[in-house]
């Protein structure tokens, strides 16, 4: 069980990981917002807010020790079965968080994509995330995908039909299916899948967070509350990764 669980962080000055084996792609379920605040006798929203300086704070880790792509789960296609007053302000988060960051973003050559249903998102939170990719569309640095109104299910029914579509307008055999097609179909097109996945708060599950890509990460869970989690907690995760070997059904 140790090699799953992320235990107390060592001192910062051993934290680092080496420059060796740096993962590509790490994708994060940033949980525990609400159960922080609860801890504190704080509302939920308190938590959500807080949790966005942490945002801030390991991305700029990520981008620091090479890390390609980062994705972070930020709202779900589930998440919307929330109470109205917390989604609300939780579509107000993106348009607060790149306001204050969006300059240092463009200044460190970050690029910010979003990966989700744009369709049901509130046109403020929408204009926020368009200007921001918008912005960054030509930095060359760290890619921080923000993963919003996101569900795998749906990906993986919609991939499946678009290649129905392109076998029933006969430019694809449907011996021809592989799984570059359904890979180029999903919402994740263009990016490398994720080499490790970290959630925080305890919870031992991947909720519908890229169950295709996920087929061969490295897991890594912590009980720290996604507002605790700090750059010495990231590290560790990646320097567990870095003592994995990774054999992808081999020997």
């Amino acid at each position: 069980m140790k090699a799953l669980f992320g235990g107390t962080p060592k001192p910062a000055s051993e934290q680092v990981p080496s420059a060796d084996k740096i993962p590509q792609h790490i994708a994060v379920i940033m949980d525990g917002n609400g159960r922080w605040a609860k801890s504190r006798g704080l509302p939920r929203m308190a938590g959500h807010h807080s949790g966005m300086k942490t945002v801030k704070r390991i991305t700029m880790a990520a981008d620091r020790l090479g890390v390609k792509y980062l994705t972070l789960y930020a709202f779900s296609t589930e998440n919307w079965k929330r109470p109205k007053a917390e989604v609300e302000f939780l579509m107000k988060l993106p348009q607060e968080f790149l306001a204050i960051e969006l300059k240092e973003l463009v200044d460190k050559n970050v690029q910010v994509r979003m990966m989700g249903y744009k369709g049901d998102l509130p046109d403020h939170t929408l204009q926020a995330i368009e200007e921001a990719i918008r912005q960054t569309a030509n930095n060359t640095g760290l890619v921080l995908n923000f993963a919003i109104n996101y569900g795998s299910r749906k990906e993986m029914i919609e991939a499946v039909r678009l290649i129905g579509e392109e076998v029933k307008a006969g430019r694809l055999l449907p011996e021809q299916i592989d799984e570059s097609h359904m890979e180029s179909s999903l919402l994740s097109a263009g990016m490398p899948n994720p080499d490790l996945l970290i959630r925080t708060s305890g919870e031992l599950r991947i909720s519908n967070f890229m169950l295709w890509q996920l087929a061969y990460s490295e897991l890594w869970f912590t009980d720290v509350y996604w507002p605790e989690f700090t750059e010495e907690h990231f590290y560790e995760a990646v320097r567990e990764y870095q003592r994995r070997v990774r054999r992808y059904g081999g020997v």
